[in-house]
């Protein structure tokens, strides 16, 4: 069943989770400035990611590049496959290490809705997890222990959120490693063709057996990890462009913000007009950076009580 209001189904409903561990005032904390979700699942998840491409680079350069007779053909491959690599770890490093836009803890405060200057009659809502007010569209992680603006879904391969401030980062991590998964599944294609056409003794350093389980193992991850990255990048651009998160779709609720167009969206997630700096994962939304910079840090204050808040009319 769809919900009628926005934003009240992200009030925790649940007797044992409204009296679980109540908020002590103060809990406002230190934004600091790397993000990282103490997670052992994710930090596993991600440690394997690295791993896995560290895979990939050892047998494309040791088992199908370098003992390669053609130098054009090795330098060529070597140069485009590694940039790739590269440009794939520093995505996912960002997509890690980027406070998804997780709302400040503990500012549900008298002081800071009166600093909000909101209208009589207008109603606002606290997560009774995080001692937060909660913003149009933000829904709390239970792995971050956070609301999150935007949350599209939190991803253990990344170990972190995927929200308004690093799903840039997230989709340039899914597409760099479709095209790095494709890319080595080619050459391991060329590379059979070229073994069985010469002596298996002199296409590779490795034994003949040691170099098919290698390469065997290598087409596996790869056309493992295209079909799946390549599922999660379209799933992220068709997000972007119909503005929902993938939360939202999940939960089938009825819009009630204003949607932006497609290429606008696109403009608003990768921080500016198209330019090549769309793929970089070294570029800041700075459009979002400079915007939060100024918002005032929530008033200190003693914790509301209530999940539903309501501004008094005026008579």
């Amino acid at each position: 069943m769809r919900s009628p209001v926005p934003r009240f189904r992200d009030v925790e409903r649940q007797a044992g989770s409204l009296q679980a561990t109540p908020c002590v005032p103060p809990c406002h904390d230190q934004q600091s400035s790397m993000w990282f979700v103490r997670d052992a699942c994710g930090i596993v998840c991600g440690v394997i990611t690295w791993l896995l491409v560290f895979f990939a680079e050892f047998v494309v350069l040791f088992v199908m590049l370098l003992p390669s007779k053609n130098l054009t053909y090795s330098l060529v491959n070597g140069t485009i496959f590694n940039s790739l690599a590269f440009l794939a770890l520093a995505s996912h490093f960002r997509a890690m290490c980027t406070d998804p836009g997780a709302v400040p803890k503990g500012n549900a405060t008298k002081e800071y809705i009166e600093s909000l200057q909101l209208k009589p009659g207008q109603v606002v809502y606290k997560c009774p997890k995080c001692c937060s007010i909660k913003p149009d569209r933000a829904h709390h992680c239970s792995v971050c222990k956070r609301c999150i603006r935007k949350m599209d879904h939190h991803c253990p391969w990344v170990n972190n959120c995927v929200g308004e401030n690093n799903q840039k980062y997230f989709v340039l991590f899914t597409m760099y490693i479709a095209l790095i998964s494709l890319h080595a599944l080619v050459m391991v294609v060329f590379h059979f063709l070229y073994c069985f056409e010469d002596d298996w003794t002199k296409c590779s350093t490795f034994s003949p057996p040691a170099t098919v389980i290698l390469l065997i193992l290598l087409c596996f991850e790869g056309l493992l990890f295209l079909i799946f990255t390549s599922v999660m990048f379209g799933t992220q651009v068709h997000s972007i462009c119909t503005d929902e998160t993938g939360i939202e779709r999940l939960k089938g609720e009825v819009p009630k913000w204003e949607k932006t167009s497609c290429w606008e969206a696109m403009k608003l997630a990768f921080g500016g007009s198209f330019s090549l700096v769309w793929f970089s994962p070294f570029s800041d939304l700075s459009c979002r950076r400079n915007a939060k910079s100024n918002i005032p840090p929530p008033p200190q204050g003693e914790i509301i009580e209530e999940d539903i808040i309501e501004i008094p009319l005026q008579y």
